[in-house]
């Protein structure tokens, strides 16, 4: 992907909060995109690379929430970000294994 068609969008869910749901809080093109690519593994935040994603997101503007039509595929990505950073659900039994997907 080229640097001008290079897009990043960043989503914020913040799971503590009552009706939460995950919104748009980063969003760039190009350079800008870099940056913010750069400033998420930083701050060691997952980055999924998915361009037909990315073109849907970035339709939407900053602080708005993401479309019912996606709370599937990016609750698999929290979901995946909680299991790599070690936060297992309570109860939740692991044989050795990641969750699978149904």
């Amino acid at each position: 992907m080229s640097d001008k068609t290079r897009k990043a969008i960043g989503l914020r869910y913040n799971s503590g909060e009552a009706g939460a749901k995950p919104k748009v809080v980063s969003k760039g093109y190009g350079e800008l995109a870099g940056e913010i690519i750069r400033a998420a593994e930083d701050a060691g935040i997952l980055i999924h690379e998915d361009p037909y994603l990315s073109d849907l997101l970035a339709t939407l503007d900053l602080g708005q929430e993401i479309p019912e039509s996606l709370y599937y595929v990016i609750a698999e990505l929290i979901a995946w970000s909680y299991v790599l950073q070690g936060k297992i659900p309570e109860g939740w039994e692991n044989s050795g294994q990641l969750p699978q997907r149904v």
